[in-house]
């Protein structure tokens, strides 16, 4: 008993002393918690590949925070940047579809661009409320609407680079400042930015000025016009107050000591990068982004050299790869495209070296554009906002792991006029309200391409829609806005994805495939649009 007694102080205090020990460790893994990378589902639509966000550079890589290597690759979505501040195409679909479909495709990564007007404008116009989860967006500052985008954009696993396109709302300047704004409105405009997201992992960084040229320089130390000197000064401010964030520096076109090539595009050279680095508070930080155009947008007189298009390899290694190729720091390419994707005109042959310059080199990149109303470039969405530009989308998804397309190989016939096929009316009331069209709008030798438009021609909604049909002969490579399933030798169901699984009276979605023949009875047959 005595033994009793006199141990009872010591454990009391052994008791006091776990306790003390278990809240510290409960309070170190609260911190611990609380401060660990943010994690996002980055593949587009298959086996999604976790990376541990915010995303920093080593070499000529970037990285997670893990070390694991990212590639960015993915569209510019523009429009906020206009007298509209609101991300274009809007006033035909729900905002939610359109960053679903970016997914589906297998992006990962949207560049937003911005104006300094537009987000310190209240007004915004071009967007149909009455459509889907755009009624969300009603009564919203453009501020307010960039909020719930990247919201959106994280839910559905897309990363977004903000991209400070204009000052005003009206043109791209040469410097950045003018057009009634100074430079101080142009890094307090970043510091608003890194400081209202800094808690939004997705948002992974910070293109800080649209194509300097015209007067804007690199490496001369003239204060008014060194775009280098700018860069640093913004990009230290940004890291001050958001040390998660990359800044992407784009090149200029100009007024570079000692540069070797006659001709570059606006923002697109980086020649002077080799002995005038961005010198940053943070290097690990720091990612350089050129533009690359083709005879599209303007005939440069290298189109039409005699060692065209062997010359393009020389000029992107001496404008910009060669920041990729000795290690200094990433490449994205945050701009580059146009209408042509064929093997016969200037364009054509240029966009198909560049996406095979791309995938050599393991280049991320931002492709312009998402739109279909870029005037000289065309978008990967057609002029109805909703279908693929399928000969474009095919070139791209070379660069796209998640996404494997096939590019077919060129007809050696003239190509065969589209094929209409009728549909079969379904028997339920709703779905008979549904018309379906076919068309083979492209069939070569070995392989052809079908889309099916689904038009609710009813007065009521339609949900949960799929579409049933035959086919024998063809084995699908390649489809898009919704899931193909084969059921039985040659039997097939079509699901929309999610964003497309209610059409509205008067409303078309739009899907389709693309296939390798194995016979001559190849066609889609008996296609029927069926509810479940």
């Amino acid at each position: 008993m005595q033994v009793i007694h006199k141990n009872k102080p010591r454990r009391l205090r052994l008791h006091k002393q776990l306790l003390i020990f278990s809240l510290s460790l409960i309070v170190f893994l609260v911190i611990i918690l609380t401060k660990a990378p943010a994690s996002i589902h980055l593949d587009a639509s298959r086996a999604a590949t976790p990376i541990e966000l915010p995303l920093s550079t080593i070499g000529r890589r970037i990285v997670d925070a893990k070390g694991k290597v990212v590639l960015p690759r993915g569209v510019n979505w523009f429009g906020m940047e206009t007298d509209t501040h609101a991300p274009d195409g809007l006033w035909k679909r729900d905002y939610k579809e359109m960053l679903a479909q970016i997914k589906s495709l297998g992006y990962n990564l949207i560049r937003l661009p911005y104006s300094v007007a537009g987000l310190r404008s209240l007004n915004v116009s071009g967007i149909d409320f009455e459509i889907g989860s755009n009624k969300e967006l009603q009564g919203k500052t453009p501020l307010e609407i960039m909020d719930l985008l990247i919201q959106e954009a994280e839910r559905q696993g897309l990363l977004i680079l903000l991209d400070n396109h204009r000052l005003n709302d009206q043109q791209i300047p040469e410097l950045w400042y003018g057009d009634g704004f100074t430079e101080a409105d142009w890094i307090d405009t970043w510091k608003m930015l890194a400081i209202r997201y800094k808690n939004q992992a997705n948002v992974i960084g910070a293109d800080l000025k649209n194509e300097p040229h015209g007067k804007a320089s690199w490496g001369d130390n003239n204060i008014n016009t060194d775009w280098r000197l700018a860069a640093e000064r913004a990009g230290n401010a940004i890291l001050s107050v958001n040390p998660n964030w990359l800044i992407v520096v784009e090149g200029v076109e100009k007024n570079v000591p000692g540069q070797k090539l006659p001709q570059h595009w606006h923002g697109g050279n980086l020649e002077g990068v080799k002995r005038y680095p961005i010198r940053l508070s943070r290097s690990h930080k720091l990612v350089y982004s050129p533009h690359e155009y083709g005879a599209g947008v303007y005939n440069q007189p290298y189109f039409s050299a005699s060692n065209f298009p062997q010359n393009l390899i020389d000029r992107w290694q001496i404008g910009f790869n060669y920041i990729a190729s000795e290690n200094i720091a990433p490449i994205l390419i945050g701009e580059f495209g146009g209408r042509k994707v064929d093997l016969n005109s200037q364009e054509g042959i240029w966009q198909n070296e560049l996406v095979k310059y791309i995938q050599k080199n393991n280049l991320s990149f931002t492709y312009w554009s998402w739109n279909p109303n870029s005037s000289d470039t065309g978008g990967i969405l057609l002029d109805d906002w909703q279908s693929v530009d399928l000969p474009k989308q095919q070139l791209l998804s070379q660069l796209l792991p998640s996404v494997q397309l096939q590019q077919p190989d060129q007809p050696s016939n003239p190509p065969v006029s589209p094929t209409l096929i009728p549909s079969v009316s379904p028997s339920p009331t709703d779905a008979a309200q549904l018309k379906v069209t076919t068309d083979i709008y492209s069939n070569w030798e070995t392989g052809f391409c079908v889309r099916f438009k689904i038009t609710n021609q009813g007065n009521i909604k339609v949900n949960n829609w799929q579409l049933a049909f035959q086919m024998n002969q063809a084995k699908i490579n390649n489809s898009w806005n919704a899931d193909f399933k084969q059921q039985g030798a040659i039997q097939y169901l079509v699901a929309p994805l999610e964003w497309g699984k209610t059409i509205e009276p008067n409303q078309v979605r739009d899907t389709g495939f693309c296939a390798n023949k194995l016979g001559s009875d190849y066609q889609p047959q008996q296609i029927t649009a069926v509810l479940i």
